[in-house]
């Protein structure tokens, strides 16, 4: 069974400053769902509502869970800049931190609905190429600890022509030089690709270089924690994960999985 989901947004997509009131169903549904390690990961654009003293509280109310510290830091072209300085500021409170890629040059987030259009007028190898490298760029701020979702790009349904192998790999041997980990994330399940992330060939792949993993369900609602982790457990079973890294103050441990 599951333990960890390490991608959640207490705040969904606005300002919500945490409190006990906020926070405890996502400790009640943490519970409820069989977790023991959670990681709270808003979008830093909304860090401003991150209160580690209001976590601390939620934590000591709560002994019998993991209540992570973290953030979800993107490459978003306004307020990554400001992002980046916040996780800077607090690296020392917080436990985890994820990158992520929702920017391919566009002032708009490609992986919502209605930006297909993002991906027109160049080739689909080109654009996993473009995500990929911006990937690599999140990998390399050396202020991350996790990448999430690696290979968002086929939100869509676009395929590239050449085997996605080929145009990762260059990521995954970054990702193995910098000491990173990689999210299995049961997102895309509810999503239009209806597929997990990355796909297993992918996480065959990062097995064959030793690159550990967290589970995550990118949970925008404290009922979505945990979502879809039965299906995710056959798909590791699969691939042969047979550990989940953990994170306290960014210090990795793995954890073997049933």
């Amino acid at each position: 069974m599951l333990f960890s989901d390490y991608h959640s947004h207490p705040q969904g997509h606005r300002d919500q400053p945490y409190d006990e009131k906020l926070l405890q169903p996502w400790a009640d549904s943490a519970r409820a769902a069989g977790l023991r390690d959670i990681a709270l990961t808003d979008h830093d654009r909304y860090h401003a509502g991150v209160d580690f003293d209001a976590l601390d509280r939620v934590r000591a109310a709560n002994p019998d869970l993991a209540i992570r510290a973290g953030i979800e830091l993107d490459n978003d072209p306004v307020t990554g800049g400001l992002g980046r300085a916040w996780v800077e500021k607090y690296w020392d409170r917080l436990d985890f931190v994820l990158g992520s890629v929702h920017y391919l040059g566009e002032p708009r987030m490609f992986d919502s609905t209605g930006e297909e259009g993002q991906f027109a007028g160049r080739s689909v190898d080109e654009t996993y190429l473009d995500y990929f490298s911006r990937v690599q760029r999140m990998a390399e701020s050396g202020v991350v600890d996790c990448l999430a979702h690696l290979d968002l790009v086929k939100i869509h349904g676009h395929r590239p022509e050449t085997d996605v192998l080929v145009l990762i790999e260059p990521l995954l041997q970054c990702i193995v030089r910098l000491g990173l980990a990689i999210e299995l994330s049961t997102a895309g399940w509810r999503k239009t690709v209806r597929e997990i992330y990355p796909e297993p060939k992918i996480i065959r792949r990062a097995l064959e270089l030793g690159i550990p993993v967290t589970t995550a369900s990118d949970a925008h609602s404290h009922v979505q924690l945990g979502e879809n982790f039965a299906r995710l457990g056959e798909v590791m079973r699969d691939c042969g994960v047979r550990e989940v890294a953990i994170y306290e103050r960014h210090r990795r441990t793995l954890v073997p999985v049933a």
